[in-house]
């Protein structure tokens, strides 16, 4: 389906998942701020916490991993996050593997969102020119993997349910960023001002902009 202004309702919860600090921020950080400005809960996890990359070779990583953990949590305030949760993973070897998805479901299980966010994993080179980052396809499979079949199944990771009270939960909506195969618009109005001010949060960062008020997903209701 070609991308157009398609309405949509905020979700009522909203599990943001991406792969590295400030990549939420930059592809729907206005989404973001709208949806919780009109009473959608989000929360935010970062698989990894950004401690590899740096044009230091000299930089220590873990330092590193606690600046871009403190600058996330100070953009997702200023969003309006109620948590954001970091996993801890190494940047650049992101694995979707049974440990990475047992830790996902067990997130969707615990807050249990109408909707997750997260990286589109479809996207190897887009039509730009742009090489999407290993991580970023390797977070997006995982997400969708927890998402389903897993998240709704007893007997995927069956201790979350026996040893920690977690019971399957059924996400309805998925929304895939960065993606070449739009399917929705959300205009971020002004909330763009609040995506600027989360940006300039990642200090550590180079620097970067909104490139517009237009953020798009590819929108996918899920089957039951």
């Amino acid at each position: 389906m070609n991308a157009a202004a398609v309405p949509t309702s905020p979700p009522a919860r909203v599990l943001v998942i991406a792969a590295h600090p400030r990549d939420a921020d930059l592809a729907m950080g206005g989404t973001v701020a709208r949806w919780v400005a009109d009473g959608t809960v989000a929360q935010l996890v970062c698989c990894t916490s950004g401690d590899g990359r740096s044009d230091d070779a000299a930089a220590d990583p873990l330092e590193l991993a606690a600046t871009r953990e403190r600058e996330q949590r100070a953009a997702a305030a200023i969003l309006g996050y109620e948590a954001v949760t970091f996993l801890h993973q190494p940047e650049g070897a992101l694995a979707n593997d049974l440990a990475l998805r047992e830790q996902l479901v067990r997130l969707i299980r615990s807050f249990r969102p109408e909707a997750v966010a997260t990286h589109d994993p479809r996207v190897l080179v887009s039509d730009d020119g742009y090489v999407n980052h290993v991580d970023h396809r390797a977070c997006g499979a995982a997400a969708i993997d927890a998402v389903t079949p897993a998240s709704a199944n007893a007997l995927a990771f069956p201790a979350l349910v026996r040893s920690e009270g977690l019971a399957p939960h059924v996400v309805r909506r998925l929304y895939l960023f960065w993606s070449e195969r739009p399917s929705l618009i959300l205009d971020a109005g002004a909330a763009l001002e609040v995506k600027e001010r989360a940006l300039q949060a990642h200090a550590s960062q180079a620097p970067r902009t909104a490139s517009g008020s237009d953020e798009r997903f590819a929108l996918i209701e899920l089957r039951s």
